[in-house]
C-alpha cells in the first residue's frame, strides 16, 4: 500500500499530514464498552502505522508542514482526554513500536476524577437495577431503559450520554448525580491519569496537550467562561511538566456545534499555537491550524486500516464558520 500512500500523502510542499485520535487503550476488551480501543488491537494498529508511514510528534509535524519539510506518508498519534491507561497500557505500546503521540489532557479530572460521560458507563455497569428510568434522573424523555444483558446496559449508557452531551455542565452535572443515587453503586478510581503520570508520559518523549478544565461544550460558553477553561488548562499542565504547552484539543470537537470562531480567537488569545478538531480530513499547508482535522480509521484489517486511511486525505474537513 505504500505506492498509494506515497501518491495521497507526498513530502514537501504538496504533504498532507494524517492526524489519529484516540482515547482509552483498555487491558482487556469490555462487553459495555465494545467499540472502546483495548491492547491487542492497538498494538496491531501500531505496528502497521509504523511500518506504512512516518509517524511526528505533532508539533513538529505541524512546524516541518509549514515550511516544506514534511516526509512523505506523515502522520502524527494523538488521545484526548487522560485516561490512566493511556500511561499503562498505551505508553508501553507507543515504545516498543519506537513512536510518539501527543496527549491532550482535560485538567479538572486529573488526581482521582472521572469524566461524566464514564460515570454514567461505570454506575450502569455495577447497578443492580434492571431498568433505568430516564425521568427519574431528570431526562425529558418518558419511558425506561432495560440493563438486563450488557448489550442492554452499553445502549442505555449510550442513550443517556447522547441525551446529556449537550445540557449546560451544571445540569449535566446534576443528571449524573441523580442517575449515580439512582443507581445506588460505589464508582471505581483510577480512571484518569494522575499529575506524576502526566509528568512520567512528558519525560518518556510524549507530548502533552490541553483539553480544557471540565471538558465543556466551549461554543456554549461566554468568552470569558470559554478563555478560563482554556487558559487554566494551559497554566496546570505547564506547571505540571515545567515546560511549554502549545497545543489545544476542543472538547468534543465538532466545528460550530462544539467550537465557534470565537473559541477559536480564545485559544489563540491563551497562548496557543495550533488546535485539533474531530473533523475528518488530512492537515495541508492552507488548513487554518486552530482547524486541524483529526478521525480514527477502526477497521480491524490492515488492508482496510491503510484504505480507510488513504480515503480520509481525499476528504475535506469541515471548519467553523467565521
Amino acid at each position: 500500500m505504500k505506492p498509494l500512500l506515497q501518491l495521497l500523502s507526498p513530502g514537501g510542499a504538496r504533504a498532507r499530514l494524517s492526524i489519529l485520535i484516540f482515547h482509552r487503550v483498555l487491558p482487556q476488551p469490555d462487553p459495555l464498552l465494545p467499540d472502546e480501543m483495548f491492547a491487542e488491537r492497538f498494538d496491531r494498529i501500531c505496528e502497521w502505522v509504523s511500518r506504512a508511514f512516518n509517524v511526528l510528534p505533532l508539533d513538529g509535524a505541524i512546524r516541518d508542514l509549514a515550511a516544506d519539510r514534511l516526509p512523505p506518508r506523515a502522520l502524527a498519534i494523538t488521545f484526548d482526554d487522560g485516561y490512566a491507561d493511556n500511561h499503562d497500557v498505551a505508553l508501553p505500546i507507543l515504545l516498543r513500536h519506537g513512536l510518539t503521540a501527543t496527549f491532550f489532557i482535560a485538567t479538572g479530572f486529573l488526581d482521582g476524577g472521572m469524566m461524566w460521560n464514564d460515570r454514567i458507563a461505570e454506575a450502569l455497569r455495577a447497578t443492580s437495577l434492571e431498568d433505568i428510568d430516564l425521568q427519574a434522573i431528570g431526562l425529558e424523555s418518558a419511558g425506561r431503559l432495560p440493563l438486563g444483558s450488557y448489550q442492554e446496559r452499553g445502549a442505555a449508557v449510550g442513550s443517556v450520554i447522547r441525551a446529556a452531551k449537550y445540557l449546560p455542565v451544571e445540569k449535566r452535572l446534576e443528571l449524573v448525580s441523580r442517575l449515580i443515587d439512582l443507581a445506588d453503586v460505589q464508582l471505581p478510581g483510577g480512571l484518569m491519569m494522575r499529575s506524576d503520570q502526566v509528568r512520567a508520559m512528558h519525560h518518556a518523549g510524549m507530548g502533552i496537550g490541553a483539553h480544557s478544565v471540565r471538558h465543556p461544550i466551549l461554543a456554549s460558553l461566554t468568552r470569558d467562561q470559554a478563555f478560563e477553561e482554556v487558559a487554566t488548562s494551559k497554566a496546570r499542565l505547564e506547571e505540571l511538566i515545567a515546560a511549554r504547552v502549545g497545543l489545544f484539543a476542543y472538547p468534543n470537537g465538532r466545528p460550530d456545534r462544539d467550537f465557534s470562531a470565537q473559541t477559536i480567537e480564545v485559544v489563540r488569545d491563551a497562548g496557543f499555537d495550533a488546535a485539533v478538531t474531530t473533523s475528518m480530513g488530512a492537515t495541508v499547508k492552507s488548513t487554518p491550524r486552530f482547524q486541524l482535522p483529526r478521525f480514527t480509521p477502526w477497521d480491524i484489517t490492515h488492508d482496510r486500516f491503510i484504505m480507510r486511511t488513504a480515503v480520509n486525505m481525499l476528504k475535506k474537513p469541515e471548519f467553523a464558520s467565521s
